[in-house]
């Protein structure tokens, strides 16, 4: 009799490993066929294509609108390099721990002693192109869009480190009746807002 094959974890992991890199290279080609077909195909249209022929006019202004789009783009990239090189994140990886964080009206085991107002944590979050196109084709093959969940999540994490901080400014021991609320700005960007009410506590 034939025993059932286990799966290794670590040939799972590695298998998945592999479709990312390939979603990758993918979002990569995609991206830089597109740059490619405005940056480059456009103007070269543009400057050679004579029949019927482009008034001056026309030219200039394409010319200055692909090359403001051009500056903003280079510039973001030059931005978050200086970022990354310089170990600062737009992120927080992890909570505070030392206020509590709940979504009660109540700390178990603790008396409120004074309410010290609303805290809010607040956040418009976006992916990059590439990851967005991933998205998509799944809309059409179906399952999670694990671009998106990983997007949520960090914004989340994001907001409520904000929250958390405003309410250390306060001096709170806990912010309760925690709610979280989001909202789809444009594209793949989404608004995240999380707000609850700081107190001190016996």
């Amino acid at each position: 009799m034939r025993k059932p094959s286990r799966r290794d974890p670590e040939s799972k992991g590695s298998k998945e490993d592999l479709m990312k890199v390939l979603r990758q290279i993918g979002s990569l080609a995609f991206v830089l066929g597109l740059f490619t077909t405005i940056f480059a195909g456009i103007p070269w249209q543009v400057a050679v294509y004579d029949d019927p022929p482009l008034p001056i006019w026309l030219k200039t202004a394409v010319f200055c609108l692909l090359g403001g789009i051009l500056l903003v783009l280079l510039t973001l990239a030059f931005e978050q390099r200086k970022n990354i090189a310089s170990g600062e994140t737009t992120l927080p990886a992890e909570t505070d721990n030392s206020v509590l964080v709940l979504n009660s009206t109540e700390v178990p085991g603790r008396e409120v002693t004074e309410v010290l107002g609303l805290v809010q944590g607040h956040i418009v979050y976006a992916i990059w192109l590439g990851k967005d196109l991933s998205a998509i084709v799944r809309l059409v093959l179906g399952g999670e869009l694990t671009e998106y969940t990983e997007m949520m999540g960090s914004a989340r994490v994001a907001a409520t480190n904000r929250m958390v901080a405003q309410a250390q400014e306060m001096g709170a021991d806990a912010i309760i009746n925690v709610r979280y609320m989001t909202t789809s700005v444009v594209g793949s960007a989404a608004e995240l807002l999380v707000y609850g009410t700081a107190v001190k506590l016996s």
